[in-house]
């Protein structure tokens, strides 16, 4: 009896380690695991990044701290919230994806849309642009037969963003200091490696039903990038935009990104915005924040951001057709009360010279030593030590007594670590400076942070003994 109770419970645990092992090399069992890693990985990203007290304030911070929760936005269509929203269109011969969040929220969005699946899985991952924000979580999402739809240009812009991530990463975390020390490369977390099953080439929609529901993807570049798709459904009159209009709506568009990216083309981004108007929507849906189902809201907001985009565009040309140079233009030009916008993501004079450098490149036909290697600022040591540093200091000083805190940073500039602490206290002041007339004017989150990070460097200087790691 001993024997046979010892052989049962041997064959059972025998069993027992079988299934293990069944269970461990499955490929669901292995995506669960990940999936679980994967979100214990966020949760300790996202804790991180919104306990940093650099994050305190921003317009990043709102995002990491809004609720990651499933609501329905329309009859079976449902939205995941997070710093990048999911968004789920029901139909009964399975559901469409569009759009994945955050790698590191994206197992919490999945979760939170699990209960309105219905036991169907969805058959379509549509991805808006290759930024992380939104494409992030499709490796979460994806199993075998799925179709990835996205912009014949996704591909493209994911190689480059991707060879670039190294350089980026440091761009990155200098305006958003609370991110992780480097890019992850591992597992569901790292970015890239997106293989779309379906294409959409400008000017060429793609069409489709399932499930009784009608669905048009429309390739719209000169958003958030070159490889920008929108998914328009005809009966509902909802567009799901994903970020073509920025995380705010209506705004003036982001045509230059200070973290570095490809330029975006403004007369691309007029045609988009002319094929949005003549759609027509009741509700836009973007992938971040809340959908926007005012029409009146809607109808003024899209002739506004078109007007807008081509009044600077033609704003521009027009000046370099007569002669002026760029910094007249870009104090000169100025959107007109009828078309006023937010330019808290995109700037006007920013786009001003990011339009003048897409048609004329960075060469202004005005100083050869800008086609050579020797930069200005190799002639510093001869300027000091003709002007001297004080003198240098004491000019700045008479600047910002005078209000032109840009003109004392160039000359401070130049002066360096030789101007010492008079030189530091003086920039402190230039940038605190300029940083109160951003948040009183454009109010714009890239100027800001850009001001903050210069202001913490300065102040790190100024007082190396507070600011050291213990």
């Amino acid at each position: 009896m001993t024997r046979v109770l010892k052989w049962l419970i041997a064959s059972i645990l025998l069993f027992a380690l079988l299934v293990g092992l069944i269970l461990l090399v499955s490929p669901k069992a292995r995506k669960a695991a990940q999936l679980k890693a994967l979100d214990k990985i966020g949760d300790v990203a996202t804790d991180k990044m919104a306990s940093n007290p650099d994050a305190e304030g921003t317009v990043a911070a709102d995002f990491i701290n809004i609720p990651i929760e499933a609501r329905e936005i329309g009859p079976d269509i449902y939205q995941a919230t997070g710093v990048g929203n999911a968004h789920m269109i029901k139909t009964d011969e399975g559901h469409i994806i569009f759009d994945t969040g955050l790698p590191t929220q994206v197992v919490k969005q999945i979760n939170a849309l699990k209960p309105y699946m219905d036991d169907l899985e969805p058959t379509h991952i549509v991805v808006s642009h290759s930024h992380a924000d939104h494409s992030g979580g499709v490796k979460a999402w994806y199993t075998k037969g799925m179709d990835i739809v996205a912009h014949e240009e996704f591909e493209e812009e994911q190689r480059y963003l991707t060879e670039l991530q190294d350089y980026q990463w440091f761009r990155n975390r200098t305006l958003f200091p609370f991110m992780p020390e480097k890019p992850p490369t591992m597992g569901l977390i790292a970015y890239g490696g997106i293989e779309p099953t379906m294409r959409v080439r400008n000017g060429e929609p793609l069409k489709f039903t399932q499930g009784g529901r009608d669905f048009e993807f429309h390739a719209l570049p000169g958003a958030e990038g070159n490889d920008n798709l929108v998914l328009w459904m005809p009966k509902e009159r909802m567009l799901f935009a994903g970020d073509f209009f920025g995380p705010i709506f209506p705004q003036f568009p982001n045509v230059f990104t200070m973290r570095g990216e490809k330029i975006r083309k403004p007369i691309e981004y007029v045609q988009s915005l002319e094929v949005i108007m003549e759609l027509d929507p009741l509700i836009i849906v973007p992938s971040h924040r809340n959908p926007v189902t005012d029409k009146n809201t809607i109808d003024e907001g899209l002739r506004r951001m078109h007007g807008a985009t081509k009044f600077v565009h033609d704003a521009v040309v027009a000046g370099m057709n007569e002669g002026k140079t760029l910094e007249q233009l870009m104090v000169e030009i100025s959107l007109p009360e009828s078309l006023d916008l937010s330019q808290e993501h995109g700037k006007v004079s920013w786009a001003v010279k990011s339009i003048w450098e897409y048609y004329m490149t960075w060469f202004h036909f005005d100083k050869t030593t800008e086609l050579y290697h020797v930069p200005r600022d190799a002639v510093n040591a001869d300027i000091i030590e003709l002007a001297g540093a004080e003198n240098l200091v004491a000019k700045a000083r008479g600047y910002m007594d005078g209000g032109e805190p840009l003109k004392a940073l160039h000359l401070l500039d130049i002066a360096g670590a030789s101007g010492g602490d008079e030189a530091l206290i003086l920039r402190e002041g230039a940038l605190e400076t300029l940083l109160a007339e951003a948040k009183s004017t454009t109010n714009n989150s890239y100027e800001i942070y850009w001001l903050e990070y210069r202001l913490r460097d300065t102040r790190e200087r100024l007082n190396p003994l507070e600011n050291a790691p213990e």
